[in-house]
Order: C-alpha cells, then sequence, then structure tokens
C-alpha cells in the first residue's frame, strides 16, 4: 500500500479532515439534520425530504456510515438509519478543541 501525503500526518488531524470533508457538503449536513430531527428513518424514505434522488442519498449515506456518523438496523428490505450520537460528541470534541488551540496560539502569537 503507496503512502499518501494524507497518511504523513498525524491520525488526530487525519480524522479531523475526514470530517470535515463530511460537513463539506450540504447534502450530507441535510442528512445528519433530517437524522436529528425524526431520529430514526427508513432508507428509502430520506429523499422523500430532501431534493435528492433515492441513489445520491444511498451514496451519502455510505460516506456517512464509512465514517462512522450513522448506524443502520436492517429491517427485511429497508434499513433504519439513525446517527451515531457518540461518535458526533467524538468530532465536535475534536473540532472545539482544534478551534480553541488554533484561536488562543493566533491570539498569544500575533
Amino acid at each position: 500500500m503507496a503512502i499518501t501525503k494524507f497518511d504523513s500526518f498525524d491520525s488526530e488531524i487525519q480524522e479531523l479532515a475526514r470530517a470535515a470533508r463530511l460537513f463539506s457538503n450540504p447534502a450530507r449536513i441535510a442528512i445528519v439534520q433530517l437524522l436529528a430531527e425524526k431520529k430514526e428513518i427508513k432508507t428509502g424514505n430520506i429523499s422523500d425530504f430532501l431534493p435528492l434522488s433515492r441513489t445520491t442519498v444511498s451514496q451519502h449515506l455510505q460516506e456517512l456510515k464509512e465514517l462512522g456518523v450513522i448506524q443502520g438496523t436492517i429491517d427485511g428490505l429497508k434499513i433504519h438509519y439513525c446517527l451515531d450520537m457518540e461518535k458526533l460528541s467524538e468530532m465536535k470534541t475534536a473540532f472545539n478543541k482544534f478551534f480553541d488551540s488554533s484561536i488562543s496560539n493566533f491570539l498569544c502569537n500575533c
């Protein structure tokens, strides 16, 4: 496996970059907001609430699932999705830590 420049950074920075990329797309933000509002929703129903096709929703759900932001429970042919609040809390903590330390360093060095 080839090492990329991404791999040259420590794991905290890599995880923060993955999370930032995740939230850089309005469709994924809308899906997270919808799941926060509904608590749980079936796969096929998500596109009923958003201006996205089922295929597009499926692609975004896959990315959210890969990062661990959502969890899915299989029920026949449908998957019930919900947010992984523990993972979102970890991400929030990581972003707060990053911004708090970056801002305090900036204020001290100018």
